[in-house]
């Protein structure tokens, strides 16, 4: 098994595709940083309006660990995206370039070709993940430095530095879980096809469409919402809580791995009655 995901791995490397989002974020996350450096005074004004009744706000309240909590907030669109451009690809590829005919006529089984694919692409999402970690709180570290985590969020948390590396590893955890049901999503689709195209267009178009269920208010929509799957891509956000809900937290990993296995098991049966002939 090893050796199958060491060779997915390889796959996904020599896919142009794979690249995408890396430098994605190696152009967008040192724009980012240096917005805040230079304009960050006006969203420290508004942070010090909050506090300004209740705390006494010394020094500046930008820094790293605000910068990826605002980051994190504002790229729920964007890194699913980059997510579906590997798992897309994962069996829709080999479907159209004919390997199949060579890699599922060995000995090998069915099943363990497609988990070694499912595990690579979740490897690929959970370095993605961390790349983007390394940019906002590895090098935002040098260029806004560190220092306590405010989050006003239905109250104010403050968390000195010790306490947001702990709460920032948690939030990056759940977010690379939740990528990874994205990925599942995407690859279930991708065995379905033999054009990655099509999966990456299925997977965001839900995604979007579970956005605009939440969003808007109307009645039959606050009924299907517990439903959508979309919903609970917020987890994360409970790392930033005190006391931290783990009820919740596990109440929301529970659907969202409800929903990945399920996506795993069509995947799964799809791929078994795959024909290889035609």
């Amino acid at each position: 098994m090893l050796g199958l995901i060491q060779n997915e791995l390889l796959i996904i490397i020599g896919r142009w595709r794979s690249y995408i989002g890396f430098i994605g974020i190696s152009i967008l996350m040192p724009l980012i940083l240096w917005g805040f450096s230079v304009g960050g005074e006006e969203l420290h004004q508004d942070y010090a309006k909050e506090l300004g009744g209740t705390f006494m706000v010394v020094g500046s309240i930008i820094n790293s660990f605000l910068a990826t909590y605002v980051i994190m907030n504002t790229l729920w669109i964007h890194i699913p995206f980059l997510v579906t451009l590997a798992a897309g690809d994962s069996v829709a590829a080999d479907g159209a370039n004919g390997i199949f005919r060579i890699t599922l006529t060995r000995s090998v089984s069915r099943f363990k070709i497609l988990v070694s694919k499912l595990l690579a692409s979740y490897i690929y999402t959970a370095t993605l993940l961390i790349f983007c970690a390394f940019w906002s709180l590895g090098i935002g570290s040098f260029v806004l430095g560190t220092g306590d985590l405010i989050v006003i969020n239905n109250g104010i948390l403050i968390l000195d530095e010790s306490q947001a590396w702990v709460r920032m590893a948690f939030s990056f955890s759940l977010a690379i879980f939740v990528m990874c049901m994205v990925a599942t999503l995407c690859f279930m689709f991708s065995t379905m096809v033999s054009n990655a195209v099509g999966p990456i267009i299925g997977t965001m178009f839900l995604i979007i469409i579970g956005y605009m269920i939440i969003g808007i208010p109307l009645e039959i929509f606050e009924k299907i919402e517990p439903y959508v799957f979309v919903k609970y891509f917020n987890v994360w956000w409970d790392a930033f809580k005190d006391p931290i809900p783990w009820g919740e937290i596990g109440k929301k990993l529970g659907i969202l791995g409800i929903y990945l296995v399920v996506c795993f098991g069509i995947a799964t049966y799809v791929f078994l009655k795959k024909d290889i002939k035609s």
